[in-house]
């Protein structure tokens, strides 16, 4: 199969998946259609509407390439599956979930003749779930990666196509870290889409897989009492683009900590 033959939607919603799909756009890979939610959405662990605060509007490539552009706004209201008979139609080699914030249901992966597939940001089995690169860095570990894995039915447990190792200095912040693993998700996912046909999968120990939990804005209070190295690891984890790690002044405010050293 040549690349321009690969039949493929996308679903994305953040600046990962737009550096995504910009590289396939690149290799003249074009997605029959694309997926996507809004900067605010509604999901199944918040009573309220969490805010994606890596966003981005993909409906604007879409426009720009031509291509369909479908919005999924909420678990209760527009769902994936709602769109099971178009993407159907599609005849699908793949469906690509890069930067997608719900379960991919089964009857939906199996309308792709490869299946779905992720981009996690963690050497799986390791960091499954949320926030990946945030826990990593607050973990205080020197190295994390990306993996490509077909989705199945439990959290980041699928089988694994391709993995890259990246470096975590000691005073990388978030936004340094999530640019390494941009760069060897594209890396990884050009290289494989380039011989898909030769694709091996190899399953993951489950016993292995820890599942993390996703954050909110009010994780980042600071406790004072930790040590020098887990208080400036827990700042450079969430710096900017995130909400920021914090302490909460005598008149009731957050006082955002971007930046730290240790002396």
């Amino acid at each position: 199969m040549a690349n321009n033959e690969l039949r493929y939607i996308f679903l994305g919603s953040t600046r990962f998946s737009e550096s995504m799909l910009n590289v396939l756009l690149k290799k003249k890979l074009i997605p029959k259609a694309i997926f996507g939610l809004p900067k605010e959405f509604n999901i199944s662990y918040s009573d309220s509407k969490v805010r994606n605060f890596n966003y981005c509007d993909l409906s604007l490539t879409a426009k720009r390439f031509d291509i369909p552009y479908i919005a999924i706004d909420s678990v209760k209201g527009k769902r994936l599956i709602d769109w099971h008979k178009f993407i159907s139609s599609l005849k699908l080699d793949l469906i690509l979930v890069l930067g997608w914030y719900y379960m991919v249901p089964k009857v939906i992966r199996e309308l792709a003749r490869k299946g779905a597939w992720g981009i996690h940001a963690s050497l799986l089995p390791n960091y499954a779930g949320g926030a990946p690169l945030v826990w990593a860095i607050i973990n205080g570990e020197k190295e994390t990666g990306v993996t490509l894995f077909r989705l199945a039915d439990g959290v980041d447990d699928g089988e694994i196509i391709a993995q890259e190792r990246i470096s975590i200095l000691d005073n990388d912040t978030i936004k340094e870290v999530y640019e390494k693993a941009s760069l060897a998700s594209r890396k990884i996912l050009v290289n494989t889409l380039t011989d898909i046909e030769s694709v091996t999968l190899t399953p993951q120990d489950k016993q292995k897989i820890r599942v993390y939990s996703q954050r909110s804005p009010d994780d980042g209070e600071i406790n004072l009492n930790w040590p020098a190295k887990k208080i400036h690891d827990f700042i450079r984890a969430q710096s900017s683009p995130y909400p920021g790690a914090f302490i909460r002044t005598t008149d009731g405010k957050k006082l955002i900590l971007e930046l730290s050293r240790i002396e």
